[in-house]
Formats: C-alpha cells, structure tokens, sequence
C-alpha cells in the first residue's frame, strides 16, 4: 500500500518536469516566434497553453487527493504544498510565454523586435530557459547545491534587463513610442519569468534546508 502512496508521489514529480519541459518549449517557440514575426508559430503558443493549464490543474487535483486520503505528514506534506507553488510558478511561465506570442502576433508581418535589440533579446531568451532548466532540475533531484546558481543566472538577466532598458531611455531611441512599449513589455515578461524559477528553486531548497536562501 505504501510502495503504491511512494509511487504517486513520484508520478507528480515527474509530471512537474514534464510541465517544465512544456513551458520551455512554449518559450522557446513564443521568442523564435518574435524574432522571425511568424503568426502561425506564435498562434501554437498560445494554442497550446490550454495543455499546460490542464497538465497544472491535474497535478494539483491528484496532489489534493493525496493529502486528504492519504494523510501525509512532515516531508511528504512539505513537497505536495510545495508542488502546488511550483506549479502555479510553472502556469505563470507559461501565461508570459503567451503574453510574448501576443507581441509578435499584433506586430506581424513587422519584426516586433528592432534589430539592434535582437541580441538582448536573444540573451534574455536563453538565461530565461537556462534558468527553467535549472530549477526542473533542483526540483526533480533535490539538488539544492545546485541553487546558487540559478541566483548568478538572476543576476545576469537582472544586468540584461536593465541594460534594455538603458537603450529606451537613452537620447539615441528612434524606434518610437509604440516600439517602446512593446520593448519594456517584453523585457518584463523576461524578467518574471526568471523570477518565477528563482521562486521554483527557492521552495524546494526551504522543502529540504527549511530555509528559503539560495547561498
């Protein structure tokens, strides 16, 4: 009976990093999507969002019956209220990814992105899905040793967000208001996304330490 209780408990986990894998795909292809102004792409993002809703929502229904049939206590109620955060970090991961499909599908058949910004945008879009990755990974292995890291990673797009947004503020601008917007939208989006895996990383390291400190 209990092998079966240890069982469930990993099925979840392994759902959480099948959700994780999702919401990195559904990035990737939000930002391909910006960058090369392809409706047809960003439409699939935000078509496919309605899986990762459902994914979450069966992960947090299976992780509620859990707890009232089987009556977990100490470790095993930590990582389920735990998995229930995760995931709506996860949901909201993906709602953003959508927001940037968004972009890109109002601006097309125009490049949303202006081509001297592409590279920071670029440079968001792969810290965002290294920080994903990253805490799919603290969270599947319980690696809290590898947190500090995902810190250093925050710290980067932190410099990549403000960076962008030096460029907006700065005489030189000649893309107009319009553009601007949807830069510091994007530039957001970004940015929550990767403090969405910093909060991923940081209940899992309070799960194992009882503290929520990366270092």
């Amino acid at each position: 009976m209990r092998d079966a209780y240890y069982d469930q408990l990993r099925a979840i986990v392994d759902d959480v990093v099948a959700l994780t894998a999702m919401v990195r795909r559904s990035l990737a292809s939000a930002t391909l999507a910006l960058l090369d102004a392809d409706r047809a792409l960003a439409e699939q993002v935000i078509a496919n969002d309605s899986r990762i809703d459902q994914l979450t929502n069966d992960i947090e229904d299976r992780a509620f019956l859990i707890m009232a049939t089987q009556s977990p206590v100490a470790g095993d109620l930590r990582q389920l209220v735990a998995t229930m955060r995760i995931i709506a970090d996860l949901e909201r991961m993906g709602d953003h990814s959508v927001h940037i499909a968004k972009v890109a599908r109002m601006r097309e058949p125009a490049i949303a992105v202006p081509l001297e910004l592409q590279p920071t945008i670029r440079s968001m879009a792969d810290v965002a899905d290294a920080m994903i990755e990253a805490a799919s990974h603290i969270v599947a292995e319980r690696d809290v040793a590898a947190a500090p890291k995902l810190e250093r990673k925050d710290d980067e797009m932190d410099k990549l967000h403000r960076k962008l947004f030096r460029t907006l503020l700065s005489d030189s601008w000649e893309f107009g208001v319009e553009a601007a917007i949807d830069m510091a939208l994007l530039s957001r989006y970004y940015e929550r996304i990767g403090d969405h895996a910093v909060s991923m990383a940081r209940r899992m390291v309070f799960q194992v330490t009882g503290t929520r400190e990366l270092v």
